[in-house]
């Protein structure tokens, strides 16, 4: 009996690194590729800033948001889609480097090597996911001009959903990358796609209010319960149309669609070219 325990922990070690040292591998590339590009660092802080900066003080008291806490300044309003806006172009800028690495003649020879699909997925969605987090985190230092004053608990929750919007949003950019050869095409697709899914997720505006058919499309779109996750827990006394725990859940499934997506997507191509 020890000697089939032994044999089986000798299996299933090699079965466990062979998962985890190549997306580990992954992911500490694209973090250090990342911030290397110092330009590109400032861009993906910058914008957000500056949008949350002209926009909200642009409208300034002409947009009042009601809530338990009294109206709103639009600059409150809009810091959570202005913190979103950083995950979101995070996700995207990181996993063009999938389209990248294909020109370079890197993914070719990671697709060669005897990586498991899994762990390629891991390791470019997880890296992605680090960074976009880190970035969204960082924004927090403008919480307190934007009346948002926080505790621990608060900023451990808005880790968690900032993780999980970085997460799915990652695993949905390497899912469109995946099988493009131009980044000039997946600029196309995130111009049509993506923005328009960050503009219809209560970023801008309010639910109540808008047109029936916007309204209908914010209800179904994932981002629109992390947008409100995130204004539930910087304002928590200012109404929300989704309770806390169900825009959580929605995030946690919206994550899991989105890296089998992913994942699939890498499946498929893989095979093809193989075939």
């Amino acid at each position: 009996m020890a000697t089939q325990t032994a044999v089986f922990s000798r299996r299933a070690a090699p079965a466990t690194s062979g998962v985890m040292l190549p997306a580990f591998t992954l992911w500490w590339r694209e973090v250090v590729r990342f911030y290397r590009q110092k330009a590109r660092v400032v861009g993906v802080l910058a914008s957000p800033l500056v949008f949350w900066v002209v926009i909200g003080s642009g409208f300034g008291t002409s947009f009042r948001s009601g809530g338990g806490q009294g109206q709103q300044h639009y600059m409150d309003y809009f810091y959570p889609g202005a913190l979103i806006m950083i995950v979101l172009f995070t996700s995207i800028f990181t996993m063009m480097s999938v389209i990248e690495d294909r020109k370079e003649g890197f993914l070719l020879s990671v697709l060669v090597a005897p990586v498991p699909r899994s762990a390629i997925v891991l390791g470019k969605v997880l890296g992605g996911t680090t960074l976009s987090a880190i970035q969204g985190m960082i924004f927090l230092i403008f919480a307190p001009f934007a009346d948002a004053h926080l505790e621990l608990l608060q900023i451990f929750l808005i880790a968690i959903v900032v993780f999980l919007i970085s997460f799915a949003l990652t695993a949905l950019g390497f899912a469109i990358a995946w099988p493009m050869d131009s980044t000039q095409a997946f600029h196309g697709i995130i111009n049509l796609f993506l923005i328009p899914l960050w503009l219809l997720s209560g970023a801008l505006f309010p639910m109540t209010g808008a047109s029936g058919w916007i309204r209908a499309v914010m209800y179904v779109n994932p981002l629109t319960y992390g947008v409100e996750a995130l204004r539930a827990l910087l304002y928590p006394g200012m109404e929300s149309p989704f309770p806390l725990a169900s825009s959580m859940a929605t995030l946690i499934l919206f994550s899991l669609v989105m890296f089998g997506l992913a994942f699939l997507v890498a499946n498929r191509r893989s095979r093809s070219s193989i075939g």
